[in-house]
């Protein structure tokens, strides 16, 4: 319970830590007319939104299994990483529109010094706390706060990009620089989306686990060849930080059940090891029950 309430102290705090940014970004994207602050502002208020789910499904996905869900609620921190993806490609192409329509309209920046100031201030903010919620989130496995690591620290490069962009407004006024900057941001975040979405999304259909895993698994079972005579029907999938193991494994007939649950607890612990989340299934069948099937 201790590490579960850290969990979510911690993805509350990029809730918070955003909420303060956005603020500051859509304050001095108004003042200064900067379409690259404002696409900036939009960026960061859906690293609010995305925190915010992030936070509501780290909570939800701890929780234990129920009578209505009895593999657990995982799941939910697939679909919170899915919808984060979809935001963010809405939002590339709503800066896209506004970046055009501003290159074809151009527009003197205001106060790019304030701009700049508050560029270089969120970027340090977010690279902190980005740190934070991915270190969480590689000791708890959640796909959630890992999307949210990477939507901030997404922000701290874009952030630098406008600051950097409107540091060359304010030396050269070429004011055709703030669109584009804008124009690119949007291009890079969205191509980070794409990147979350075959992260996220897989698990809700079920995918199997990387191929990397299962061959790391495998060899774990193998280890344990000279106890059982083969085993088939390997599966694995994802759920939320939890991965879901099942295979059928083929013993002596004449074997003991005590020895046969001793075996599969030892292949489990050793599974768990590298896996520590993994919920595993052995279906175990004599090989008399399985030449009279065959």
């Amino acid at each position: 319970m201790e590490q579960s309430a850290k969990t979510s102290k911690i993805a509350f705090l990029s809730v918070l830590s955003n909420t303060f940014v956005v603020i500051l970004k859509i304050i001095v994207g108004l003042l200064t007319g900067s379409v690259a602050v404002l696409s900036e502002a939009i960026h960061s208020f859906l690293d609010l939104m995305a925190s915010f789910i992030a936070f509501i499904s780290v909570r939800i996905s701890r929780k234990p299994a129920d009578s209505k869900h009895p593999y657990g609620h995982g799941k939910v921190e697939n679909i919170s990483g899915t919808i984060e993806t979809l935001l963010i490609f809405v939002a590339g192409i709503w800066i896209i529109y506004e970046c055009v329509h501003k290159l074809m309209h151009p527009e003197p920046v205001k106060l790019p010094v304030l701009g700049i100031v508050v560029m270089l201030l969120g970027a340090l903010i977010n690279f902190v706390v980005s740190r934070v919620v991915n270190k969480e989130a590689e000791r708890v496995h959640s796909v959630a706060m890992k999307s949210n690591a990477l939507h901030l620290l997404t922000d701290v490069f874009t952030s630098l990009g406008v600051a950097f962009s409107l540091l060359l407004v304010a030396l050269t006024d070429w004011y055709f620089l703030d669109p584009i900057i804008g124009m690119v941001l949007a291009l890079f975040i969205m191509r980070e989306a794409f990147k979350l979405m075959k992260e996220a999304f897989p698990p809700l259909v079920d995918a199997r686990l990387t191929q990397e895993e299962e061959q790391s698994i495998e060899a774990i079972i193998q280890g344990f060849s000279q106890e059982f005579i083969e085993y088939h029907d390997f599966r694995t999938r994802r759920s939320g930080a939890e991965e879901y193991i099942d295979f059928h494994l083929i013993v002596d007939g004449k074997t003991t059940i005590e020895d046969v649950h001793q075996l599969c607890d030892r292949i489990e612990e050793k599974i768990q090891l590298e896996f520590p989340h993994a919920q595993i299934f052995i279906h175990v069948e004599p090989e008399s029950e399985r030449s009279s099937q065959t």
